[in-house]
């Protein structure tokens, strides 16, 4: 660093033997100038040095430029003792004044900065344009609007209020204050063209969610024929995503192209997000497409959009090639991710993740531990999430904790999620909509009556949470499952809107556990118009007319389903082995491996019914004899997939990991147990409900699922 200064020599080596030649005030202002960088600093203080012994200390513009070279090289105390020893002749010269408060504000001490200029006011040093914007962005960092409003009269009286600098620094100060009323005010009455200050309310506005203000404020800058800049299109853009107005958005874009900043990587970063935000992702994907340069920003607004949206296989190929081409991930893209390895099952991809998390140390962000507890929670490994939670002691939020509170109740461990919402509540952590659904959903599936009623009374009498249609939807489950039907149905009548689709469901899963047709078909007349398309009402009564053996009521409902173009969901299950993901639906032989499968079916039905194991057949959907809805039963498709586990894992002691777009079957839960105890086997199956543990013949959900 030295070699590169090239210092003014102040005395000439053919003097020095003679006498010195003293700078004057002007050659030394501009060798402190010189000297005014972080980088530095022994310069300026050699600089100051020759200030002292040459008698230029105390000159006015020496001492503003000793201040500013202080302040520059980030030594604010140095600065205010040559300003507290400056003669009292100098404390007059407002330049003195505002170069010491920018040199505050430069170096984040805003209260100071706010004091010194209180003080040079009551000593009756008048302000310039350069003083007053200064101390108004010193209270716009404070937040300090009662003092930013004196100085606004300050402005006003001492004739700097139509100063371009004062009044974007007053729309700054407004709006930074939430004042967006007093910053609309100086603004409109404005007559500079500088786009500074719009651009400032904008951003402002867009924050603070108003964001037809924002898209108005727009339109007029437009109009007015200001600069519409780098600044200004990207808080519009946002604007426009939250509006969900497509055609504002698009319409924007169109004045993008024309005034060529689709080049610019933060507006084109805005585009993308605006079009994931407005679920376009075909407009998206081009403006990505189009981008000759992409940040961490830009594959993250489009990898989380297609999260969110639950494209997760895009999500996922998207973080493979955002590292294909040597981009870091973020703390949002690695969450984003999280999400879809969660979503898709893809356990083995999320704990290769979660390695690559830890390496970049990105474990670190609350957002990403949460993420992480999910995607253990959401694939079975409740001991992994569990581990994850103990390591964020210092990081929680109410989501960490609701998400091992989800995670273990999902996991047929109620008992452990009261115990955790116990240790929340000491933690001194505030249960959110979303606990109580896990608090609610544990009691039901651990039978918890009482348990459950109390946590759901104290939503509102206690922490002002008024139940949602979730919230019903559990306690509908909790009190069907434990046969209290009638009093399910009082519950509803007390609901304050009309239940929807999702707690008519539930009582209808009730009524066939207690074959209550009546009650069910009920249910069922009010699913069906809430919900016409959706085939799983249909399945459902049939299923309650199934096991009531009402097989003329079955083919009804079957046939109703088909005048009404109405499809059930075929049911699949899958499971990931060797890097690659196998599916299976009931009698399937399409596998590669479909005779082993099939014959090691065969041998499993035969070792269980060793063990006492009979077909249930009120769970087959066909009516034929006993034989064949017994076999019908042993091809469904979560036995299809546990035989493949068993033909293709039988050499490591790993959990067989199924996941069943439905919910099981009571006679293939009851197969799935023996199963476990018979090849001394973990097994562990996702359905649509919950996820089941089974060893030794026992399943974790107690057969309440």
């Amino acid at each position: 660093m030295r070699s590169q200064l090239h210092i003014p020599c102040l005395l000439p080596r053919c003097a020095l033997s003679l006498r010195p030649i003293f700078p004057d005030p002007y050659s030394l202002s501009a060798l402190l100038h010189h000297c005014s960088s972080p980088a530095l600093p022994r310069y300026g203080q050699q600089a100051h040095a020759i200030a002292l012994t040459s008698f230029l200390a105390a000159h006015p513009l020496v001492a503003a430029r000793l201040i500013g070279m202080y302040s520059a090289c980030c030594m604010p105390k140095a600065a205010s003792l040559v300003f507290n020893t400056a003669p009292n002749s100098a404390l007059s010269n407002r330049v003195l004044w505002t170069t010491l408060i920018a040199g505050l504000v430069r170096n984040g001490d805003h209260r100071a900065a706010m004091e010194k200029f209180r003080t040079m006011q009551v000593m009756g040093v008048p302000p310039n344009n350069f003083t007053l914007p200064t101390v108004l962005s010193a209270c716009a960092s404070e937040r300090a609007l009662r003092f930013g409003c004196q100085v606004h009269g300050c402005a006003l009286r001492t004739g700097f209020g139509a100063s371009p600098f004062v009044q974007s620094s007053l729309v700054g100060l407004y709006s930074n204050c939430s004042d967006l009323a007093s910053a609309d005010r100086v603004l409109q009455t404005s007559d500079s063209d500088d786009p500074v200050p719009w651009n400032t309310l904008i951003v402002n506005c867009t924050r603070s969610a108003r964001h037809e203000h924002a898209l108005s404020l727009f339109v007029q800058m437009h109009l007015r024929g200001l600069a519409l800049d780098e600044f200004t299109f990207p808080s519009a853009l946002n604007s426009a995503a939250f509006s969900g107005d497509s055609g504002i958005g698009r319409c924007i874009h169109c004045m993008v192209l024309r005034s060529g900043f689709d080049s610019h990587r933060h507006v084109a970063n805005a585009l993308v997000d605006m079009y994931v935000k407005m679920r376009d992702f075909t407009h998206a994907r081009g403006v990505f497409d189009q981008m000759p340069e992409r940040d961490v920003v830009t594959w993250t607004s489009l990898l989380v959009g297609h999260a969110r949206q639950g494209s997760h296989e895009v999500a996922l190929q998207l973080y493979s090639d955002m590292l294909a081409r040597g981009v870091e991930p973020d703390e949002f893209a690695v969450a984003g991710v999280l999400s879809s390895c969660a979503s898709s099952t893809a356990l083995e991809l999320g704990r290769q993740v979660h390695a690559a998390i830890v390496h970049r140390g990105l474990d670190a962000f609350v957002s990403v531990s949460n993420a992480l507890i999910t995607l253990y929670a959401r694939s079975g490994s409740i001991d992994e999430a569990r581990a994850v939670f103990e390591k964020s002691l210092c990081r929680r939020d109410a989501v960490t904790w609701t998400a091992l509170i989800m995670g273990y109740a999902q996991n047929g461990r109620g008992g452990d999620s009261l115990r955790l919402y116990d240790a929340m509540l000491g933690a001194g952590a505030r249960p959110d909509y979303v606990t109580f659904i896990g608090l609610i959903f544990a009691c039901s599936h651990a039978g918890l009556v009482e348990s459950g009623r109390v946590h759901f009374e104290s939503m509102e009498k206690v922490y002002g949470i008024t139940p949602g249609p979730e919230h019903y939807s559990c306690m509908v489950d909790l009190l069907g499952r434990s046969g209290r039907v009638e009093e399910a149905v009082e519950l509803l009548g007390r609901m304050d809107g009309e239940p929807d689709a999702t707690v008519w469901k539930s009582l209808l899963a009730a009524c066939r556990v207690h074959r209550n047709i009546p009650l069910a078909e009920r249910a069922a007349e009010r699913l069906f118009k809430l919900a016409p398309e959706d085939a799983v009402p249909y399945v459902m009564l049939a299923n309650v007319y199934t096991a009531a053996g009402r097989w003329l009521d079955v083919a009804r409902v079957r046939s109703l389903m088909r005048a009404r173009g109405v499809s059930k969901e075929p049911g699949w299950s899958w499971m990931e082995e060797g890097g690659a993901v196998h599916a299976f639906k009931a009698g399937d032989r399409d596998h590669a491996q479909a005779k082993e499968i099939f014959a090691k079916v065969r041998e499993m039905m035969q070792r269980i019914k060793e063990e006492g194991y009979a077909a249930d057949t009120g769970f087959a959907l066909h009516d034929e004899e006993e034989e064949g809805k017994a076999e019908e039963l042993a091809v469904h498709s979560e036995r299809l997939a546990v035989a493949f586990g068993l033909i293709n894992s039988a050499s490591h002691g790993k959990p067989i990991r199924v996941y069943k777009n439905l919910r099981v079957c009571g006679d293939c839960h009851t197969a799935l147990k023996l199963i476990a105890k018979v090849y001394d086997k973990v097994i562990i199956l996702r359905d649509a409900n919950c996820f089941h543990h089974m060893r030794d013949g026992i399943c974790s959900c107690g057969d309440h699922w």
